[in-house]
């Protein structure tokens, strides 16, 4: 390996910094000889790594994992978890978490106190609601630690969440179709901005808790008379006169005339993709013969040519041609095999048989149990300015004055509140303290063990309660702690939490 490296001329090298590599061309420096003679000798067998762990090999153990305060601009000392020389794990905040935290990882474990203020703020809210059983959960910054952990808390235990994601990650689009995956139907999450729309997310609440998703059903009739409208429409558009269903402007020849022949041939093989143009069709007879019935025979012809196309069947098909088959020689419906018609194709849509098959009618959510604020600081610092005004001129100054992602953090608290309140539900701030609602507080010891319960891996690999985490090991390279800080802190910080482990 030495006399390679010292007689190769130029060699290339893969350099990567988060994600994105580089490729450039270096030319080593030969070793000076008195270097090469004091280099060690090159052991016969090189240990090499076991092959069930060879991305953990080399590195050196980890045994402890810490969250970035923030604030404070460091490493956490109390978010964190720790092995101790017996085996056990002991958390910042809560000790020793003895057998209950043996199959969760390390990064999980030292965001403990997130996950229990959202175990806490759900038991709060559902103590205080007025209905038993299971309900609707607003929340407010359920992208945040303890935001995300009461979500899905609330989720596994049967109830419909409609979470709200800040605008510090509600413009990642990942991030919203992840929260949105992490919720059970009917709930859903939607971005800060639509909350700030107080009608259309009343309408949104409104329609996960009572399962009225406010979609209106056409009737038959009304179908038809649609169809019967934009058949007549397409006859006119494109009549069997010309050679296919295209405009009348394609047909044009406005080139030269030595063009012309190849322009023909061209377009030949141009209208090839397209489908002849439609029939003549008598409205009268359309009108009298073709119903509600010959629609749906229609529709299953439609149907049986779609599966054939699927399928590699390349037999030709012209909607118009047996549209007007149908008004002049109106067939006769089986009741029993057309699509729709129960247990013939359970899921294909019947204008003469509409249902929801099992399982795909809309669900109710359940009466709104409470909403769940999380302090932001965003929101905090919006609301605090709010506070102080003494007077409604002075509150609405205070709004005016505030900066655009404060205004918008208090409107759209302000839209999950609204909303609770009009049903008469509790409304708690979690993570620190909001004026004019009650806080969640410290969490109880039962609420620790519902957040290790949550985070435990069952027997199939999966948990109630996930994170998005991103781990900087200091103990591979000791700046990754100062990097790590540094991503954390940053304006819009990603929507994942950082650990740094050592």
């Amino acid at each position: 390996m030495l006399s390679r490296l010292h007689t190769s001329t130029r060699r290339v090298v893969s350099l990567s910094s988060r994600g994105l590599a580089t490729r450039r061309k270096i030319t080593p420096t030969p070793l000076p000889p008195q270097v090469l003679h004091n280099l060690p000798p090159v052991p016969e067998e090189i240990e090499r790594a076991p092959e069930d762990e060879p991305a953990y090999y080399h590195r050196k153990p980890v045994n402890s994992a810490h969250c970035i305060d923030v604030a404070k601009q460091q490493i956490s000392t109390l978010d964190s978890a720790a092995l101790s020389p017996n085996g056990s794990v002991v958390h910042g905040h809560y000790g020793d978490l003895g057998d209950a935290a043996a199959a969760i990882p390390l990064e999980y474990l030292s965001l403990l106190r997130p996950a229990a203020e959202g175990a806490a703020a759900l038991r709060i809210v559902l103590s205080k609601a007025k209905h038993d059983g299971h309900g609707t959960v607003l929340i407010y910054g359920a992208s945040q630690a303890n935001g995300l952990a009461t979500a899905q808390l609330a989720s596994s235990a049967g109830h419909a969440v409609v979470a709200v994601v800040g605008a510090e990650h509600s413009g990642n689009d990942t991030m919203m179709e992840s929260v949105k995956g992490l919720l059970a139907e009917p709930g859903t999450a939607v971005p800060e901005e639509y909350a700030l729309s107080k009608k259309n997310f009343a309408d949104l609440v409104k329609g996960i808790s009572s399962g009225d998703e406010g979609i209106a059903t056409p009737t038959a009739e009304e179908y038809l008379a649609d169809f019967k409208e934009n058949l007549l429409k397409y006859v006119e558009a494109f009549p069997d006169t010309r050679p296919a269903a295209v405009e009348e402007e394609h047909l044009d020849f406005k080139y030269m005339e030595k063009d012309r022949e190849s322009f023909e041939l061209n377009m030949e093989a141009f209208l090839e993709q397209y489908p002849p143009g439609a029939p003549p069709i008598d409205p009268a007879k359309l009108d009298a013969f073709f119903t509600t019935e010959q629609y749906e025979i229609f529709r299953e012809k439609f149907w049986k040519q779609t599966s054939g196309v699927i399928s590699g069947d390349d037999t030709p098909f012209s909607a118009p041609h047996i549209a007007k088959e149908l008004s002049e020689a109106p067939e006769k419906l089986d009741h029993r095999t057309y699509p729709g018609a129960g247990e013939a194709v359970p899921y294909s849509f019947s204008v003469l048989n509409q249902y929801f098959p099992e399982g795909t009618e809309a669900k109710a959510g359940g009466p709104i149990m409470g909403a769940i604020i999380v302090v932001t600081p965003t929101l905090q610092a919006a609301a605090e300015k709010v506070a102080s005004a003494k007077t409604l001129r002075a509150k609405g100054e205070a709004l005016q004055f505030l900066t655009s992602a404060q205004r918008a953090a208090y409107g759209a608290a302000a839209s999950v509140a609204q909303q609770a309140r009009l049903a008469g539900a509790p409304i708690v701030a979690v993570g620190g303290e909001l004026p004019g609602l009650d806080a969640v507080g410290k969490p109880t010891e039962a609420d620790v063990k519902e957040a290790l319960s949550a985070m435990d891996i069952d027997e199939n690999g999966e948990s109630r309660l996930n994170y998005f985490v991103q781990v900087y090991r200091a103990s591979d390279y000791a700046f990754y702690a100062d990097y790590a800080i540094h991503k954390a802190s940053e304006p819009l910080a990603g929507p994942r939490q950082i650990v740094v482990t050592k």
